[in-house]
């Protein structure tokens, strides 16, 4: 791939509205690569111009659905960039007691987590393949050890592991790299959303719920908040992502965190 600062051709990366996807879109921005970074709403595309260069350049996407990755596909090939990477970012999280949650949700999770990073992939692994480019897949130590009521979560982080190895053997032939990202806890406005998400929860669980399982999501709810006042700076993922795409020897896999290393020694045991 293209080492040149000024010619490191075109990165696309999902889920650059906030946290982890913005941290890397202005890093690869600064490092000079032209930066296709994916948001679902035109604000926030306007918001990331405003703290980058001319390079980095919005890009709608919604990976829960089809069309909207091709559009996608279609806008980065009318550029003429060689695309020389693909950061698959975007994410959501839901948790709860498996006994109550709603299949429904856990399909959502799945939709986002798991099947709109594969259909990303499919659709840019053509001109990944005209490089020899590299993919980067933003998975969690939560793909390694699944706590307690963050199962679903947990199940599409295990999923993109999977996925990350089998396509990294797949695509060895055509020389594309392929690597995932596992961050433990990370300071980004995902943890807002969890206190929301379990005040959610709180108000559609039924009392049953409560009764079976009220301790152990008090207890869960404490680690929120415990966990959100130690996370680390997002630019520290970023920085793992900048490795995985321009190494000469990028690794398979890169632990993020103090809590990610030590969760993935407890893992092994």
């Amino acid at each position: 791939m293209a080492t040149a600062s000024d010619d490191r051709g075109a990165v696309v990366i999902t889920g650059a509205s906030t946290g982890i996807g913005k941290a890397t879109a202005l890093r690869l921005d600064n490092l000079g690569f032209h930066v296709f970074a994916g948001v679902r709403r035109t604000e926030d595309g306007e918001a990331l111009q405003r703290e980058a260069s001319d390079r980095l350049t919005p890009l709608r996407i919604d990976v829960t659905e089809q069309r909207s990755i091709d559009e996608a596909a279609e806008q980065v090939a009318a550029s003429g960039l060689p695309v020389t990477g693909l950061v698959n970012n975007a994410g959501v999280g839901t948790g709860g007691p498996y006994e109550f949650i709603p299949i429904d949700t856990l399909r959502m999770q799945f939709e986002v987590n798991y099947f709109g990073h594969v259909a990303v992939t499919q659709a840019f692994i053509p001109a990944l393949r005209s490089t020899q480019g590299r993919i980067v897949n933003m998975g969690s130590i939560a793909g390694r050890m699944a706590p307690p009521f963050v199962g679903p979560y947990s199940a599409s982080k295990f999923a993109l592991e999977a996925f990350t190895d089998s396509l990294r053997v797949e695509l060895a032939p055509w020389k594309i790299g392929v690597a995932i990202v596992e961050p433990g806890v990370i300071a980004t406005p995902i943890w807002d959303k969890a206190t929301e998400t379990i005040n959610q929860l709180r108000s559609d669980l039924p009392e049953e719920a409560f009764a079976l399982y009220g301790d152990a999501i008090e207890a869960v709810e404490r680690w929120v908040e415990t966990s959100a006042e130690t996370a680390i700076d997002a630019d520290k993922v970023a920085k793992a992502v900048e490795h995985a795409l321009t190494a000469k020897r990028p690794k398979a896999r890169y632990l993020v965190g103090g809590d990610a290393k030590q969760q993935a020694i407890v893992a092994k045991w």
